[in-house]
């Protein structure tokens, strides 16, 4: 067993025996006497104290957890002036104090930012969640990479965390260079308008949803910067509005008729070109058996081809975008269809934050795939008491989710 090289990291040590279990493997190391210098008088010596044995964890071998055995030798000064009496040699093995290797820390570090949760690092790894979690809070500051300053685009959302105390969490990320920047602890405007007040002197360009606090915290800190409503969010009253008018028609139908166009509600919503026969088929079916609903959906089907000749026009024509809406207003006035009045009632309020997301061409989409993520790494962990240790948790996995080398 004095062969060493098929087994990497131990060049450097003699292996004195090697044991094979049935699911674990024993290997005994030790180093050849080299001199040391003393940490006292830094005299060179060469004369052995005594041995110890220590009991090393170590990074899997053939799927099998691994221990080593090393004799560590601790060395004496041979000058008789000198006071000490004794202190351990350099190794690579093993930290002082320590009683696991270098290589498998290492290890740990990578397997906590890819794994699953933190218990599924320490079964595979043959540890403790405890010692996963200590590892994890030990090279978590000094493997992220903070936030100093914010760039001149930023996009702002909420996710549902339930860390720290808090239900709601505020991530802000970069839409264009698509990554993300940093997690405050709640949504709350003091919270994020003292964040961006700190860190957001070059901003000048905010994606955000349709959030009167989101915008208020912006405004004040920022000095009004350019806001852009996400296109999804300000879409989504339409459809609402819509929605609303279903559920109110079909109660006036029979039994059968008020289910069956439940179940076919999304016929409703879809592009005609896109539907089904079947769907098709409903969807005229109930359209016919109201006039308030055919009313609706006209409506909706107007604002669709509004929408989607604004996002042909783009920035260039921003006038005619503008008064194909208004024409678009006067429709829904027109039409008496009450729920689709109050739907305009908040396009008009941010009418100008919605002509700006045709006007830069930007959205929250990277950000909403970013809480994706977030609440499976929250479900796959069951939850996170605290904030400090959730935040860098996903921070750490979006900076590193590129690098997919695995240990265990």
């Amino acid at each position: 067993m004095n062969n060493n090289i098929h087994l990497p990291g131990f060049e450097a040590f003699v292996i004195t025996n090697s044991l094979q279990f049935e699911d674990c493997v024993h290997i005994h190391v030790e180093l050849k006497i080299q001199p040391h210098r003393c940490p006292v008088c830094h005299r060179w010596t060469n004369k052995v104290h005594d041995y110890r044995k220590q009991k090393v964890k170590h990074t899997k071998m053939f799927t099998r957890h691994t221990y080593i055995f090393y004799r560590k030798r601790r060395y004496k000064c041979e000058h008789s002036d000198c006071p000490k009496k004794g202190f351990p040699e350099d190794n690579p093995l093993v930290e002082r104090y320590q009683r696991q290797s270098v290589e498998f820390k290492q290890a740990m570090g990578l397997e906590v930012i890819h794994g699953k949760n933190f218990a599924d690092v320490a079964a595979r790894m043959g540890t403790s969640p405890t010692t996963v979690m200590r590892r994890f809070d030990a090279i978590g500051s000094s493997m992220l990479n903070e936030t100093k300053e914010l760039p001149s685009t930023i996009a702002i959302d909420e996710y549902k965390g339930d860390a720290g105390g808090e239900k709601y969490q505020t991530i802000i990320a970069d839409p264009v260079d698509r990554r993300t920047l940093d997690i405050l602890p709640d949504r709350k405007k003091d919270t994020l308008k003292a964040y961006l007040h700190h860190h957001g002197q070059k901003v000048n360009k905010v994606v955000m949803d349709m959030s009167q606090s989101f915008k208020a915290a912006v405004d004040q800190a920022l000095g009004g910067p350019i806001v852009i409503a996400d296109r999804f969010h300000f879409c989504r009253y339409i459809h609402w509005a819509l929605e609303r008018v279903r559920i109110k028609v079909q109660k006036e139908f029979i039994d059968y008729d008020r289910k069956k166009c439940k179940r076919m509600k999304h016929a409703f919503h879809k592009k005609p070109e896109d539907l089904t026969s079947k769907q098709r088929w409903y969807l005229d079916y109930y359209l016919s058996q109201s006039d308030y609903l055919r009313e609706a959906y006209q409506l909706k089907e107007a604002y669709r081809h509004w929408f989607e000749e604004a996002k042909a026009l783009g920035a260039d024509h921003l006038k005619v975008i503008k008064d194909r809406l208004y024409e678009f207003y006067d429709l829904v006035r027109s039409s008496g269809v009450v729920e689709f009045q109050k739907a305009i009632e908040t396009l008009q309020n941010w009418q100008k934050e919605i002509i700006n997301s045709f006007a830069f061409d930007l959205n929250n989409g990277y950000i909403e795939g970013l809480n994706n993520q977030t609440k499976v790494i929250k479900r796959n962990a069951f939850g996170f008491q605290r904030f400090d240790r959730f935040r860098m948790r996903i921070l750490l996995h979006h900076q590193y989710k590129r690098i997919n080398t695995r240990v265990a």
